[in-house]
């Protein structure tokens, strides 16, 4: 069994900076990908950031704010992110891609707010 538990969301004030930190565990073959998901009330889930290897994608809303980055020997991955903004606000899930399936964790919330 394969479980991916997140950290580090929380209540932060714009302009501010989180760093979410998820960990791998479990009978892992092959690891295809590593990155983090986000999805706020009323809409879809949306890819945030990926690594495969040592190349990264960010989606556009968040290029230049956010840095993901993996250990592979420790199965860690984690989401810098920096001058967030409240459209920022949203769960985020960590998942881990093998050649034949997805892992999803269960997510930590992000609020951005004054």
């Amino acid at each position: 069994q394969v479980q991916l538990v997140e950290s580090g969301g929380g209540l932060v004030q714009p302009g501010g900076s989180l760093r979410l930190s998820c960990v791998a565990s479990g009978n892992i073959l092959s690891v295809s990908s590593m990155g983090w998901y986000r999805q706020a009330p009323g809409k879809q889930r949306d890819v945030v950031a990926t690594i495969t290897g040592g190349a990264t994608n960010y989606a556009d809303s968040v290029k230049g704010r956010f840095t993901i980055s993996r250990d592979n020997a420790k199965m860690l991955v984690y989401l810098q992110m920096n001058s967030l903004k409240p459209e920022d606000t949203a769960a985020y899930y960590c998942y881990l891609r093998t050649i034949t399936r997805a892992y999803w964790g269960q997510g930590t919330q992000v609020t951005v707010s004054s």
